[in-house]
């Protein structure tokens, strides 16, 4: 059996059956039209745009658990990190906020991160007295660096509140916020990382879903940053905008060619656009990091997941390398995060939901295949279009289920729950992959 199983998974023509099967559930999608499918490429696009950003998180996830075996639970913190780059690179900046407060701003964390390495250079250097030291260093740190922070929020955010009451940005190109949002999110994992790796992995994960749910808590409430929960609109956009395509003659006269209006046309185009972006993107990560996974490092990374000690005894440094990887996995987190809040076009910190951002992406790892990237695309591309689809499916398949019911309470209770058949499907999905194809259904090579 084991050996069946083997043979199943070196199986050269699998993944490329698997994903012609997925391009074949987008087509369905796009042109036919009944119950089970939208017959709208509108749709469909939109579908595989998300789920292309999904798998480029799913790559991210991959590399610190595929090829180190960290558990990285804080995905949806990384992505969030991520999305704050649009804001605060391609807005414009907002008239008044950077004369009523900016300067004390970035002076204040300039104090806050000058208190934290002296207080770490107290620590090595002093001999004795450093713990009394150190505590003087960070309350007197502190207290400055709030003394310099606090007036300075409040004079950005009663800066014209009802439109902005934030920063803003630089006015800078969008594609450029999405390099950003992975410095942005990789700086965090590089903070996360010198404090948890090298230690046991549970504390990893402790760490890594308390610093998830406290960036999002932080975007949430500190409005100067990103409008908080007033959220941040009009983000700029790297394609076309619908109107602007809908009132030119020459696209209108194009769209009617091809048996389309204007308004549909438009939107197809758009989400093409994006598309071919997130392809590149997607392509060029992928390329990267099977580069990468095929050198000498790769080898030493799986080598390092798969016997840490034997790692160490061949002179390996193996905090440092988790330390590596870790910060290269949340960099792409970060990028695909900044790519969803362009796709979007609207920057809202209360839809960061961690059953979404970080339960679902590592779905997608396991289904797909954790140590395959290719394994990771099928899987977020795959669980992405069940996790849409499966909303519409599931009030059908309990409409049908329920039919010989008589009418009344429990067949109208049973409807009123089939809105949840999406997280049965998801846990069914798991359990059937971990059970008939437990390293996924593209497994490592």
């Amino acid at each position: 059996m084991s050996t069946n199983r083997q043979a199943a998974a070196s199986n050269p023509w699998r993944a490329p059956i698997l994903f012609a099967v997925l391009a074949v559930l987008f087509i369905l999608e796009g042109t036919v039209r009944n119950s089970m499918f939208s017959g709208s490429w509108n749709t469909a696009l939109a579908i595989l745009n998300m789920g292309l950003i999904s798998a480029i998180t799913a790559l991210g996830v991959n590399m610190q658990w595929g090829y180190a075996g960290l558990f990285n639970v804080g995905v949806v913190g990384f992505l969030a990190l991520g999305g704050v780059a649009p804001v605060l690179i391609s807005l414009e900046p907002v008239e008044g906020a950077w004369q009523a407060g900016g300067a004390r701003i970035l002076i204040a964390l300039a104090v806050g991160v000058g208190t934290l390495a002296l207080a770490t250079q107290a620590w090595k250097r002093l001999k004795t007295g450093r713990g009394l030291a150190v505590l003087v260093i960070l309350v007197v740190g502190f207290v400055v660096y709030r003394g310099l922070f606090d007036p300075a929020v409040d004079a950005i955010e009663a800066n014209n509140p009802a439109r902005h009451g934030n920063l803003g940005g630089l006015g800078l190109p969008v594609l450029l916020s999405w390099a950003v949002g992975g410095i942005f999110a990789a700086a965090a994992a590089w903070a996360v990382g010198k404090v948890a790796l090298g230690l046991r992995s549970d504390y990893l994960a402790i760490a890594t879903l308390g610093i998830g749910e406290i960036i999002v808590a932080v975007l949430k409430n500190e409005d100067w940053l990103a409008r908080g929960v007033k959220n941040v609109t009009s983000i700029p956009r790297p394609v076309p905008y619908e109107i602007d395509l809908q009132q030119n003659p020459e696209f209108v006269e194009f769209a009617t060619r091809w048996g389309f209006s204007a308004a549909e046309a438009s939107g197809i185009w758009v989400k093409l656009c994006y598309m071919l972006l997130f392809l590149v993107v997607l392509l060029t990560i992928i390329l990267l990091a099977e580069l990468a996974l095929k050198s000498p490092w790769g080898r030493m990374m799986r080598a390092i997941r798969d016997n840490e000690t034997a790692a160490e005894a061949m002179g390996k440094d193996v905090t440092a390398r988790h330390l590596q990887v870790f910060i290269l996995g949340s960099a792409v987190i970060g990028i695909a995060g900044a790519m969803m809040i362009t796709q979007d076009g609207l920057m809202a910190p209360v839809s960061y939901n961690p059953l979404r951002y970080t339960f679902l992406i590592w779905v997608m790892v396991i289904v797909g295949g954790s140590g395959n990237n290719w394994g990771a695309v099928l899987g977020a591309i795959l669980i992405w279009f069940l996790w849409i689809k499966v909303e519409v499916w599931g009030p059908e398949l309990i409409g049908l289920l329920t039919s010989p019911l008589p009418d009344g309470g429990l067949k109208e209770h049973l409807m009123d729950s089939s809105a949840h058949m999406r997280f049965i499907a998801m846990g069914l999905v798991l359990l059937l992959v971990l059970r008939f194809a437990p390293r996924g259904l593209v497994p490592e090579n």
